[in-house]
């Protein structure tokens, strides 16, 4: 039997009874990409689920973890919030920060069927922004279009009227 090689870290969460936790992992664009692609992206990790009595035990999967480390954005949906939190993976350590990463995040709702904001992907199709239905969990995929102006893949996401949404994007702090 051919063993094969596995590159990647795994830690679990367990999520209490109306919780459910997703986790985002930050990713810093490289420059010789594009000066016009996003700084940051963000990835969201797999996760296999078991139940524990009412609660769910969530193991969570980063693949090629970086050396120096993976930030994390840790998002707890529950009944009506979203808790926000930072985390960074150093090496077998889940650290929580003191000191978030600036990151702006909205709640999107409208009467009318809407197609969120153009947003650019970088050169290997990662974005800078997610927009989760928070009763699911699960993120609203993009439609992808070719900017020909712009020479860029972008993408667009349709909301549901009536429905509210959560969206969150990483950015740069700006140099004062």
């Amino acid at each position: 039997m051919e063993e094969e090689n596995f590159q990647g870290k795994y830690f679990s969460i367990t999520d209490p009874q109306d919780v459910s936790t997703v986790i985002y992992q930050v990713n810093r664009t490289e420059r010789e990409y594009s000066k016009t692609a996003p700084r940051f992206t963000v990835e969201r990790l797999e996760y296999s689920e078991e139940f524990i009595g009412d609660n769910k035990k969530k193991t969570f999967f980063v693949d090629n973890p970086a050396p120096d480390g993976n930030p994390l954005v840790i998002l707890s949906f529950a009944k009506q919030k979203v808790v926000v939190n930072m985390g960074f993976l150093d090496y077998d350590v889940i650290k929580i920060s003191k000191k978030p990463i600036p990151m702006k995040f909205t709640t999107l709702y409208n009467e009318q069927e809407t197609v969120y904001k153009e947003f650019a992907y970088t050169p290997n199709m990662k974005r800078p922004i997610s927009i989760i239905d928070p009763e699911t969990t699960e993120e609203i995929k993009p439609t992808l279009y070719f900017d020909e102006e712009a020479n860029e893949v972008k993408g667009k996401c349709k909301l549901k009227p009536q429905k509210q949404y959560f969206a969150f994007e990483i950015r740069e702090e700006k140099k004062k």
